[in-house]
Order: structure tokens, then C-alpha cells, then sequence
């Protein structure tokens, strides 16, 4: 695997009854503040699938970014503060990218 893929990192996760509000109101706080601490943060997807989890994707510059942020993203405080509206962890997932296409990159 070389070193200059971009990962995507895949975290499930169950919310507390009710924090649903919170959770995406805070969410681009938290976002910028997981940023600004790992520059290597690319883009950040909040999504809710069919059973009524989440499911957050996050992509990475590279896989060492993604788990040294994974290892250390409790010490960002907007990010500690958010992880207070899950109920239950899923875990995550590092993914590697090995094709890619985007319809914002189309054309350029």
C-alpha cells in the first residue's frame, strides 16, 4: 500500500434518544475544530442509514493521519464534546482508496 492513498474512515455509531438536533447543529463546529487539529481531515460525510445508526465517513490524505487522529481525536474538546450525544459505538474502519471519481473534479 503506498503511502500517498487517501483512506476513508467509517465509524457507526447509535445516538441518545433525543440528540439527534444537537448532534447536527454541533457537527460542523466539531468538524472544524477536527480539521484545524489534522490537517489531513478532507472531507467529512454525516450520514443516517435505514435502521436508524450513523454512519460518519471521513476521508483522509493518508492512512497515518486517519489513525493518529483516531487515536488522539478525544483531545480535541468540540470533538469529546460531540461523541457525548452517541449511545453506542459501532467502531471504525480504515479503507483504502484505490479508484476514485468525482463529478467536482469533472472538467477541470
Amino acid at each position: 500500500m503506498s503511502n500517498e492513498s487517501n483512506v476513508i474512515e467509517l465509524a457507526r455509531f447509535r445516538i441518545l434518544e433525543g440528540a439527534e438536533r444537537l448532534l447536527v447543529s454541533e457537527r460542523p463546529r466539531m468538524v472544524e475544530a477536527l480539521h484545524r487539529r489534522f490537517p489531513g481531515c478532507l472531507a467529512a460525510y454525516l450520514t443516517r442509514e435505514d435502521d436508524g445508526g450513523w454512519l460518519d465517513v471521513i476521508v483522509w490524505r493518508s492512512r497515518a493521519e486517519a489513525e493518529e487522529a483516531a487515536r488522539m481525536i478525544t483531545t480535541i474538546p468540540e470533538c469529546a464534546a460531540w461523541f457525548g450525544h452517541i449511545s453506542e459505538s459501532g467502531g471504525i474502519r480504515h479503507v483504502e482508496v484505490v479508484d476514485a471519481w468525482s463529478a467536482t473534479g469533472a472538467g477541470s
